[in-house]
């Protein structure tokens, strides 16, 4: 059964407003330009008017949830590094100087970093938001990756985060935890119906012998956990993370809040996938920042009808992408507020 908070933001979910969106559409054809010309800049800022219901939406407070857990399932040999590093780079987070941290300084974006299920002590580590549902999950080669109330937990914490702070005006989601391409994985195969060798990637840069390994692992996961494609609880449940199911409760949020949801990489996008199939209203509030180099971002993404707006061989998760996206996003934004129409210019409009 699904908790009455999370039920009650699914609930709450609107879908877009089509009169804003019609309405920042007009603009935008009589603008000082021909109709067009700033292509998928024009989408951008019209997607903006249906998520807010403002025609002329800038948004300037952005804010990237890099959310943090770890997951047992390390212990089959999935990735190059080792757990340890989560933890390491948590606190790396927290002092500013994650390939996350300098890119959000660049683009003007804050960063919020959570504890959702690190496996180790970071409660001495200042600029954290400790929400630890566990150290780390189960190994989901063995069993359910966590509990259903775990899994509420962290969807609710994830939601708590976004619901905690005012002025939010567009949300970034991002990740650390070693391994975590690996659940990532699963959720893909499990809610698309793809075979894990289609999907499964190198992740930290495993060589393909070690790939192989990867997707045998997963195939393990998906044949002991049995998840209903059909339930994406069930998915989050058996083969997810802590701090993809956080992230799974900040998409909830934003769509309850109606603010728009700039989704990064491999693991994000497994998590937007969760809450759209959850909640199809969330679906309409999410962005693709980048199309990541991960193996099987492709699938997900064509899942969830988005279409990335970077294209940079990233893969380095934490929210990077999202990040750098976050700029053209307010810019787009920005062109259909500050651009002056023909009639506002004294510009001839085309015949």
């Amino acid at each position: 059964m699904v908790s009455r908070r999370v039920q009650d933001a699914i609930t709450r979910a609107a879908g877009r407003d089509a009169d804003a969106e019609t309405a920042a559409r007009a603009r935008q054809d009589v603008l000082t330009k021909p109709q067009g010309a700033l292509g998928r800049l024009e989408e951008i800022s019209i997607a903006l008017a249906g998520m807010t219901g403002h025609v002329c939406y800038v948004p300037r407070k952005k804010t990237v949830f890099a959310l943090a857990g770890d997951h047992g399932v390390v212990a089959e040999g999935v990735s190059l590094f080792p757990q340890a590093v989560t933890v390491q780079m948590v606190a790396n987070f927290a002092r500013g100087g994650a390939g996350l941290n300098v890119l959000a300084r660049h683009c003007g974006v804050d960063v919020v970093v959570a504890d959702l299920g690190v496996a180790g002590d970071l409660s001495g580590c200042a600029g954290i938001e400790h929400c630890k549902i566990a150290p780390g999950t189960a190994n989901i080669a063995l069993g359910p990756a966590m509990s259903e109330d775990q899994m509420w937990q962290a969807v609710e914490a994830g939601m708590a985060l976004v619901e905690s702070r005012p002025g939010l005006e567009l949300i970034a989601t991002g990740e650390m935890g070693i391994g975590n391409t690996t659940p990532a994985t699963a959720i893909a195969c499990a809610l698309l119906r793809r075979e894990p060798e289609d999907i499964a990637g190198p992740g930290t840069g495993l060589p393909p012998e070690r790939v192989r390994e990867k997707a045998a692992v997963v195939r393990r996961a998906l044949d002991v956990n049995r998840p209903d494609a059909a339930n994406p609880w069930d998915v989050l449940r058996k083969v997810g993370g802590f701090e993809i199911a956080g992230l799974v409760g900040v998409v909830l949020a934003s769509a309850v809040r109606r603010i728009p949801c700039v989704v990064d990489g491999f693991i994000s996008a497994s998590a937007a996938l969760i809450a759209a199939r959850a909640c199809p209203n969330a679906q309409g509030y999410l962005i693709a920042g980048h199309r990541s180099a991960d193996r099987g971002h492709d699938a997900m993404l064509d899942a969830l009808g988005l279409r990335p707006i970077l294209d940079l061989d990233l893969r380095l998760g934490e929210g990077t992408g999202a990040v750098l996206a976050m700029s053209i996003v307010e810019a787009a934004g920005k062109i259909l507020a500050e651009m002056a129409t023909f009639a506002e210019a004294g510009v001839s409009e085309a015949d």
